[in-house]
């Protein structure tokens, strides 16, 4: 009777790190040897090491934790990317493509352990990759070479003889933030909590550390808590690498004047639907495509501005990467601009059915221009404030108040009977965003990175414009109340909701993440 030989086929390799913290000795070979392998410029890192100092002299000793790409099971950069330049690859590392990148900054914002950057000579984005080059010619990465107390391991975790999954196996590891749920591949054995919780240590005094001093402007992020220390251990830190805030002042204008876009064609067609305003109208006919037009076209202009590779935006159309909420973004824009264009032409060629009859796609897509970025903010996975249930109904509030408010001052020559419901329902959005806010800004949130962030926003570095924001916001009500026709309250509520959309958008990013 022949034998029946039963034969499994051999798993995929599935590439892991371990760092032994207790091996390490902080030298920073592996930096050096990681950037002179990857060519990596100064002032960026693919690699670092983390000092903390842990007790109170003279029972104190130096923790170090070497910081890097963790190599995500479940990446949120590679979902974040529009154009697939973040990809995984069959081994489980995640690598780069730098011909595709756009530079918008999309993986930054997502990564929870702020460890891609855009780098300052291709303007591209980048960070460890496990030295890919050299694990495909069966070369272990350079930071493995050169390391001297053998502290970093590279091996396959579905290896069971290789000394990663024998470590993973047998030892206790951690990881970091493992609340993200990205499951990492990057495992630290023997590390101190004070160096994985990038909160869990006092930032020292006037940004003053080691072997530096760094600055604390408002786009710079260093880890370390601001004030007493995260949990119940002495720690301080001692040297870490400040980062740089991804999106700055062009995101947050560009969320407002796509609330305005939105909003502008929003508002008449519901008037319209609602008997209140005509076909004829001419909020409805010009004001609604004009104003909403032109807004969308400075919001499509801020995106491209903001992008590293500004040439390339188009790329976000003619090769998306569907899970990216930046690529379907970039269709609902284009969409909902074809619509205001057909509306403006139908209108020009004296037709007053053809804008009537376009209102049942524009209604459905100026809903989706207004929120579909409270999707593209929840997956900037780093960012605890901008995972709110709340955002998308806020984002679609503040449309509505920004769209009426705008249309208030074209109403005020071209329709003045129009100004009163225009004033009505700007005073009552603006009233109920106001509410919103409030709620937001007063509840507990769940997680220490969220109620630092809303700190930042409240009583921190952009209190100012939070601030300002709601009181502006406040007076552009009193005005609705106390004046005639109330056109004034519109630019008192418009400039209200960008100093508040500044504050949201910048405190967002406030909370260190290395």
């Amino acid at each position: 009777m022949a034998e029946t030989v039963t034969l499994r086929q051999a798993a995929p390799v599935r590439w892991a790190k371990v760092v032994d913290q207790t091996r390490c000795i902080g030298c920073h070979a592996c930096s050096t040897a990681c950037k002179s392998e990857n060519q990596v410029p100064i002032g960026v890192h693919r690699t670092y090491v983390k000092y903390v100092d842990v007790g109170r002299f003279p029972q104190a000793r130096r923790a170090f934790q070497v910081t890097r790409c963790n190599q995500c099971s479940e990446p949120p950069c590679v979902f974040a990317c529009p154009t697939a330049a973040m990809y995984q690859r069959p081994d489980g590392i995640v690598d780069f493509d730098k011909r595709v990148c756009i530079g918008c900054k999309a993986c930054i914002a997502a990564c929870p352990y702020d460890a891609v950057f855009i780098n300052p000579e291709d303007h591209s984005a980048e960070k460890c990759n496990f030295c890919a080059q050299r694990l495909d010619v069966g070369l272990e990465p350079a930071c493995v070479v050169v390391c001297p107390t053998e502290a970093i391991v590279v091996g396959d975790l579905n290896d069971g003889t290789s000394r990663v999954s024998e470590t993973v196996g047998r030892d206790t590891v951690a990881v970091r933030r493992p609340e993200k749920e990205t499951r990492p591949k990057l495992f630290y054995k023997g590390a101190h909590q004070a160096t994985l919780d990038p909160i869990a240590a006092r930032r020292p005094p006037g940004g003053i550390f080691m072997w530096s001093e760094q600055g604390s402007g408002p786009q710079q992020v260093t880890s370390g808590h601001p004030g007493a220390p995260n949990n119940a251990a002495a720690a301080m830190l001692a040297y870490d690498v400040a980062h740089r805030a991804p999106w700055d002042f062009r995101v947050s204008l560009y969320t407002w004047t796509k609330g305005i876009a939105s909003g502008a064609y929003l508002v008449p067609a519901l008037l319209l639907l609602a008997g209140v305003l005509q076909p004829e109208s001419a909020l409805w006919r010009w004001a609604a495509p004009v104003l909403g037009g032109g807004f969308l076209a400075a919001t499509v202009g801020l995106l491209i501005l903001d992008l590293t590779h500004p040439e390339r935006f188009h790329l976000v159309l003619t090769r998306p990467q569907w899970r990216s909420w930046l690529a379907r973004g970039g269709v609902i824009l284009s969409l909902y601009g074809a619509v205001l264009v057909l509306h403006f032409l139908g209108a020009l060629g004296g037709r007053t059915g053809w804008p009537q009859a376009l209102v049942w796609a524009g209604l459905p897509l100026a809903v989706l221009c207004a929120i579909y970025t409270a999707w593209l903010f929840a997956q900037a996975k780093a960012r605890d404030l901008w995972q709110s249930p709340l955002l998308p109904p806020q984002l679609l509030v503040q449309a509505a108040a920004s769209g009426a408010a705008a249309l208030l001052v074209a109403a005020a020559s071209l329709e003045p009977a129009a100004t009163r419901p225009l004033a009505q329902i700007t005073a009552l959005a603006t009233l109920v965003h106001l509410l919103l806010v409030a709620g937001e800004a007063t509840i507990t949130h769940p997680t220490a990175h969220a109620r630092l962030a809303a700190r930042e926003m409240t009583h921190g570095r952009y209190r100012l414009y939070f601030r300002t924001g709601m009181a502006l916001q406040a007076l552009g009500i009193v005005a609705a109340l106390v004046l005639p026709a109330g056109v004034m309250m519109a630019p008192l509520v418009l400039a209200g909701l960008l100093a508040y959309e500044h504050a949201f958008v910048q405190a967002g990013q406030a909370v260190p993440l290395a």
